[in-house]
């Protein structure tokens, strides 16, 4: 029975975390690849060059940009204020991830 709750414990760890990175690939792809996925305006998710720069300068400002905006034409939350900032937030993480 022990075992069976441990197991059961673990699965269900595991599935929120799946879920929250199913919730990071869907925000990008409904809210961030219109951009991000052909490298116009900002960085192409991937791209290791493009991204190398930016990544060095830390999760901050890469945080900063996002929730901000950018001079190069992104808007704020990339025009999506219905997002939260951690859902932005872990948007990049993944976005970062992808990149590096």
């Amino acid at each position: 029975m022990k075992k069976l709750v441990s197991v059961s414990i673990a699965v269900v760890s595991l599935l929120g975390m799946m879920s929250a990175v199913q919730a990071d690939v869907k925000t990008y792809r409904t809210a961030c690849a219109a951009c991000h996925a052909y490298g116009a305006p900002g960085p192409k998710v991937g791209d290791k060059a493009a991204w190398k720069d930016r990544i060095a300068k830390g999760m901050d400002a890469l945080y900063t940009s996002a929730l901000k905006g950018t001079a190069k034409g992104m808007p704020p939350k990339g025009g999506r204020m219905d997002l939260s900032d951690a859902e932005i937030k872990a948007t990049v993480d993944y976005m970062v991830a992808e990149s590096k």
